[in-house]
């Protein structure tokens, strides 16, 4: 149920409303690996690869999106820490009723221009049947994926981070199921793995729907679903669109990284797609305590409460400080056996190793710029937060390049190109930081 975040003590609720988030996600990573698993096993390398050819373009859409819920849930956060509850329901049902509308057109979008996309970006013949006709099943289901994401969003946003991931647990279970059912049994291939994803997706909506009608009485719109507020409309969209390019712009970078991984060869490419499964897990607590953050100081934000919302900050910082010393010290000293889990090749082992030890000191600055993020979107500035993620993935990806091809560096141009992007990132918070922090004690 909900956490009331204005009052008592801040630590242990920062780490109660936490714990859930860092939990769903590690549970959709670990779902992700076995329907991958599920494929390859039993399917082959074909399917595999539409797949997983998929995923970046799918991982992009999904991050737009996910961007453009968590920008209401600022608003909505904000709302229900007034007390302001008409507002709040006016904004939950601009909020769905527009983002089911954006997602609709994206989604034929993408279901008519799904071959020349592929085509466009040298999809192999051999898979791009396979591809498109996965992409396509996928992005009918698309709208599911938004009302889940807005749905958890919103709960989340009157902090109650609990109920999306029992959801996704239950999600992701019978995602397993429908995947055994339709990939193995009925011999479905790659398209059954995207349909069962589509009807697993509309479970959670349901559950989700069932949840708040039963539980959180503030939420029992009824016909208030159908109200539909252009002034509230037009702020959401420029909450949601700032948070989208930001997730996307995260999520371009890491493409840009990866096209200049591509260039060093089978040896450097392998190791730096274990690392990064590790590097996923490790980052992910970190930004779900921004996003606990970001709860708390909007919920207070909104109830007038500036002392609690500084006090929220420190004690976020702190709590983000401890896990990147923890996650520094776990990588660094199991870097050998981390690497060896998915592969015996000695040459992947030592590229690995290498480069997990490296990033693995760098963990206290996305510790930091997690923090301070939370921060700006917990006070609803959300144009700093884009513009030091563009600062960070466009010095990132430009230091690679220079040290790579320039420098004619390997593995270790990639720490490297992370420090200085981490660096570049809070050059431009931290002088924001200390301003606004200065004007809310004034």
């Amino acid at each position: 149920m909900s956490a009331d975040f204005t009052k008592g003590k801040i630590t242990p609720e920062l780490i109660r409303f936490t714990v859930p988030l860092v939990l769903g996600n590690l549970f959709q990573l670990l779902y992700n690996a076995v329907d991958s698993m599920i494929v390859g096993r039993y399917v082959g390398k074909e399917a595999l690869a539409a797949v997983g050819t998929s995923n970046p373009l799918m991982t992009l859409v999904i991050l737009f999106i996910n961007g453009i819920t968590l920008g209401a849930g600022i608003l909505i956060g904000t709302h229900y820490g007034a007390k302001d509850y008409d507002t709040l329901r006016r904004q939950v049902s601009t909020t769905m009723l527009g983002g089911i509308g954006f997602t609709a057109l994206v989604s034929l979008a993408f279901i008519l221009l799904a071959r020349p996309i592929f085509t466009l970006l040298q999809v192999d013949a051999s898979v791009l049947d396979l591809t498109v006709s996965y992409m396509r099943i996928i992005f009918c289901g698309l709208v599911f994926t938004f009302v889940y994401n807005c749905l958890a969003s919103i709960l989340r946003a009157i902090g109650d981070s609990t109920g999306p991931l029992v959801f996704l647990v239950i999600s992701a279970v019978l995602n397993v199921g429908g995947d055994l059912l339709m990939v193995v049994w009925l011999k479905m291939g790659s398209d059954g793995a995207a349909l069962s994803t589509v009807l697993c997706e509309g479970v959670s909506c349901l559950l989700c729907l069932v949840y708040l009608q039963r539980k959180v009485p503030l939420l029992r719109l009824g016909r208030e679903w159908l109200v539909f507020d252009r002034s509230l409309f037009r702020v959401t969209v420029k909450y949601g669109w700032t948070s989208a390019m930001q997730q996307a712009t995260v999520q371009l970078g890491k493409i840009g990284v990866q096209a200049i991984v591509n260039t060093m060869g089978v040896t450097a490419m392998a190791a730096f797609t274990i690392v990064n499964r590790f590097d996923d897990f490790a980052m992910i607590p970190q930004q779900n305590i921004g996003h606990a953050m970001t709860s708390f100081m909007a919920i207070n934000r909104g109830a007038g409460k500036t002392d609690r919302m500084k006090a929220g900050f420190w004690r976020g910082m702190g709590i983000e400080l401890v896990y990147g010393l923890i996650v520094f010290l776990v990588c660094f000293a199991f870097a050998r056996p981390l690497v060896s889990l998915s592969t015996q090749d000695p040459l992947v082992i030592d590229h690995g190793v290498r480069y997990l030890r490296l990033i693995s000191f760098l963990y206290l600055l996305p510790a930091v710029t997690n923090g301070v993020q939370g921060f700006f979107r917990g006070i609803g500035d959300l144009r700093i937060t884009l513009i030091s993620s563009i600062t960070n993935m466009g010095v990132r990806v430009l230091a690679a390049a220079l040290l790579v091809f320039a420098a004619g560096m390997q593995m270790e141009a990639l720490p490297l190109s992370y420090l200085a992007g981490w660096i570049g990132m809070l050059a431009v918070e931290l002088p924001l930081l200390n301003r606004t922090i200065r004007k809310y004690a004034s």
